[in-house]
């Protein structure tokens, strides 16, 4: 199973554990689902009836009730297959008063799915007779005007292209490369700007914005789709990426594991993040690791002499494999060198230790089906939201993000509210509420540690 299917089906699992717990008599059953990446409960009886209303509404031949039963989210996908799948011969809108140019770039770290969305957003922005171009090398590439128009079969196989085919850079832009992309954005006669990338374009965009008065040019349209692996970005609560170096990383961890099926072992593997503890989180959940540091939380001496000692109890109980994931900035003094050495000095020749660092592993790669639909469903709203602001004549800076509530925008000027910048992380992390469930479904109890560190 993916690693999305491993963690969503642990949540679920949890979840309906907790109801039946707490069920009574006049509890109504439910049927538990996912909607917008959070877990919801249907009446049972009310979801069987809805499921049963389908094959009746095919046989009838109402086909578009039949399509609306399904939910929203498909509804909204067939709609975007259907233009997606066209032939160029049939794409060939000519300009109307709403065609405007509209130029693409790649910003930030590298995510897998980029190169999916940018062919998403092409496709899209033709059908509705934009002319759509592609800058080479991020911002630096738009001061520098490197522009190439993209037609709709030169993107067709970016679909399911990892890396970035326009190229793309960290940094921010200082203010003195402000002027020059103000230049290059009248010189190209651009209508709007796209920006699929990670914070460091956020922040970019965010300078652009706050930066209007002094450079006029600047005052166009601009949207933000999110596209970062270690998913730290503001108002959404996946990016584009994400799931694939999740997939990499349990990947990699799946095989790790493997080849400590015949000894002893503990594995301190380290996974990327920066700041933010997400992907160490869901990869110790999808592998079944026993532990995880997230610099959320930080790592303390304390924490350290209870995690020893129970590992130490769960080998002596006959245990052979223990795993601990940490991510890449938890703890800066407790490395994960130092944390191997400490686990091997501390274990007596109980087991081994061993480091896996997992490094640029799990920003490589195809982007997952997870990841693709992700780009291509994010990409069609942004170009429908940005469509209708350019024929309103509208001068919107925006970011798009996934919600509880389903795909949204947020204003940049407001964005630096939705962050901590010391730490590069929104300040509010739907995830860390997961951590409840990885305590209940580790195979080794954490009170199991305490107890033998108690004596």
């Amino acid at each position: 199973p993916s690693a999305y299917d491993r963690w969503m089906s642990t949540l679920l699992g949890w979840n309906a554990t907790q109801d039946v717990m707490a069920a009574t008599p006049e509890s109504v059953p439910n049927i538990l689902g996912v909607r917008h990446n959070r877990v919801t409960r249907l009446p049972m009886m009310e979801a069987v009836a809805q499921t049963q209303a389908v094959a009746g509404l095919i046989s009838e031949g109402k086909y578009d009730e039949a399509v609306a039963v399904r939910g929203e989210s498909f509804t909204d996908l067939l709609g975007v297959f259907e233009t997606l799948a066209l032939p160029p011969s049939q794409q060939a809108v000519p300009p109307t008063a709403t065609s405007r140019r509209i130029a693409i770039l790649h910003g930030g770290g590298l995510a897998p799915g980029m190169n999916t969305a940018t062919r998403a957003l092409v496709r899209f922005g033709i059908a509705h007779g934009h002319t759509m171009l592609g800058v080479a090398g991020g911002f630096r590439g738009l001061a520098h005007e490197d522009f190439t128009e993209l037609e709709w079969g030169a993107v067709e196989s970016l679909v399911g292209e990892g890396g970035s085919s326009l190229g793309t850079r960290r940094g921010v832009l200082g203010e003195d490369e402000l002027y020059a992309v103000s230049r290059a954005v009248e010189r190209a006669d651009l209508d709007a700007i796209v920006v699929v990338g990670g914070l460091d374009a956020y922040l970019t965009v965010e300078r652009m914005v706050a930066e209007r008065t002094r450079f006029p040019a600047l005052r166009l349209p601009i949207t933000l789709l999110p596209a970062s692996i270690d998913n730290n970005l503001p108002g959404s609560e996946l990016s584009i990426g994400a799931d694939t170096a999740l997939n990499n990383a349990v990947w990699a961890l799946d095989r790790i594991k493997q080849s400590a099926s015949a000894s002893r072992r503990c594995f301190v593997a380290e996974t990327m993040g920066r700041s933010c503890g997400y992907l160490a989180l869901l990869t110790g959940l999808a592998a079944g690791a026993e532990r995880v540091y997230l610099p959320e939380q930080g790592v303390t001496l304390a924490d350290l002499e209870v995690d020893v000692a129970r590992m130490r109890a769960a080998f002596e109980g006959g245990k052979r494999l223990f795993v601990a994931v940490r991510n890449e900035l938890a703890g800066d003094l407790y490395t994960t060198d130092f944390l191997v050495r400490l686990f091997e000095v501390e274990g007596h020749n109980l087991f081994d230790v061993r480091p896996a660092v997992l490094g640029h592993l799990q920003q490589g790669g195809n982007p997952s089906p997870f990841d693709r639909n992700l780009a291509t469903r994010m990409a069609h709203f942004a170009l429908e939201e940005l469509t209708r602001l350019l024929a309103a004549g509208g001068d919107d800076a925006v970011y798009v993000g996934l919600t509880p509530d389903g795909l949204t925008t947020w204003p940049v000027a407001g964005m630096l509210a939705q962050l901590d910048l010391t730490e590069r992380r929104p300040r509010e992390q739907w995830w860390m509420d997961l951590l409840p469930v990885f305590s209940a479904v580790c195979d080794v109890p954490a009170d199991l540690g305490a107890q033998a560190a108690n004596g």
